[in-house]
């Protein structure tokens, strides 16, 4: 029997994966540096800012990657997959780098703000590119694997805090987040390909054969303008159920990893721990996320991602709970790991879910659409995550405002579909998946 392009051996996809997963590292570092630097703001008496105003500019962040997501969903038709990820990668460091000399807190707000559009545009267009190159059998893996570098990012932030802040502040780890555009872009220009998709959808078919020759890959029909599937299909029967509910379970899970992430060491400060031991437990929690995504996604494969997902949340709740009761130290960092597993290990999963069931004509816009909404998540997660901490209420507050979202996440995960098969794809659209 012949073998199809996509059925031949070809390793170049893994290139493309690790060049995302590379990105995503800064692009997790990025985000969450700012929680391990928390302790440094409040303590850094020319700017006078407390927990609520440090909870605000965390939400300019979050603000600033929904606004990048929903940009992104246009400059993909615009400027294809790979110049809007060169543009994003570009554009975050060097609103890092203006973190770092910001001379004022509003000029470091703005800063912030800025630098989450360049962030919010990375990870729809990683996972597209990731998932639209890796073998077809090892999608939710190396889609998992390559978000997973999220928490990699954090492990990093984590690190580099323990040995920095201290002794230096917190400027010298904003002024890290530029190193993207040193060492990822010149090396990205170079090897990553334009989407396929992408081509064939521009009339640039020659262009199209030569990459899914290159990589492997067999290359769709062309769609007419009238077959066309964009966000307008996803806003009609049979996607539009779908889409909403995997935009509020991914809404959820942005709510739990930036809550939770963005203040776990202030709370662990408030608790008694020094900076130091404070930002360990933000490294469990990452340790916690990676280890969770891989065994997560490597079950995905072979289980399916929605139960799964609804294992995760439920590893979230017991995680959380588990924290409100002040366990011993140990308990504790295992439950924070847990804690890892649950947010981003689900959010993980969750991606992957969304790239492998829509079709290839609607994946970038479904991909684009439900972050979008999920980014108002990732808005309110640090904001409550402040209130709380401004408020002086008993610690177990720190993880009681989360516990009842995570729950609901677990519900939506059911409502979710079983099976690709019960959504048809749109009229002449191709599968990849």
């Amino acid at each position: 029997m012949a073998r199809t392009p996509e059925s031949r051996p070809n390793h170049r996809g893994t290139l493309v994966a690790v060049i995302c997963l590379v990105t995503v590292v800064f692009d997790g570092y990025d985000l969450i540096v700012f929680g391990t630097t928390i302790p440094s703001l409040l303590a850094y008496e020319p700017w006078s800012l407390d927990a609520a105003q440090l909870g605000v500019i965390a939400g300019y962040a979050m603000i600033g990657m929904l606004l990048g997501t929903l940009l992104s969903g246009f400059a993909t038709d615009l400027l294809g997959r790979r110049r809007l990820f060169l543009a994003c990668a570009t554009w975050f460091s060097l609103c890092m780098l203006g973190c770092a000399l910001a001379p004022s807190s509003w000029v470091f707000a703005l800063f912030r703000l800025l630098s989450g559009i360049g962030l919010g545009g990375i990870l729809p267009t990683a996972i597209a590119l990731t998932v639209e190159f890796a073998p077809p059998n090892r999608r939710n893996f190396f889609s998992a694997v390559m978000s997973s570098g999220f928490s990699a990012g954090s492990i990093v932030a984590s690190l580099l805090g323990i040995a920095v802040l201290e002794s230096h502040g917190f400027r010298p780890m904003f002024a890290f987040g530029v190193l993207p555009l040193v060492l990822i872009v010149p090396i990205a220009w170079r090897v990553l390909p334009e989407s396929i998709d992408f081509l064939v959808a521009k009339g640039r078919l020659a262009e199209a054969r030569e990459v899914a020759a290159r990589y492997g890959k067999t290359v769709p029909e062309p769609v007419s303008a009238a077959d066309d599937a964009g966000i307008g299909t996803l806003l009609k029967p049979p996607f539009r159920r779908v889409v909403a509910v995997f935009a509020a379970t991914c809404l959820i899970g942005q709510l739990f990893i930036y809550g939770l992430g963005t203040w776990l060491p202030q709370i662990m400060r408030s608790a008694g721990y020094p900076l130091g031991s404070a930002l360990q437990f933000l490294t469990a929690m990452s340790v916690g996320a990676i280890a969770g995504a891989a065994v997560m996604s490597w079950t995905a494969d072979r289980i399916g991602p929605r139960r799964v997902a609804f294992t995760g949340f439920l590893i979230g709740v017991a995680a959380l709970v588990v924290l409100s009761l002040n366990p011993p130290t140990a308990v504790l960092y295992v439950a924070v790991a847990l804690a890892g597993v649950g947010a981003n290990g689900t959010a993980v999963i969750l991606n992957g879910f969304i790239a492998t069931w829509f079709p290839a004509q609607v994946r970038a816009s479904a991909l684009g659409t439900i972050m979008t909404v999920a980014r108002f998540g990732g808005i309110l997660g640090p904001l409550l995550g402040g209130w709380i901490a401004a408020a002086q209420v008993p610690a177990q507050w720190n993880f009681y405002v989360f516990l009842l979202p995570v729950a609901l996440g677990a519900v939506f995960v059911l409502l979710l579909p079983r099976t690709r098969s019960s959504v048809p794809a749109p009229h002449n659209a191709v599968s990849t998946v």
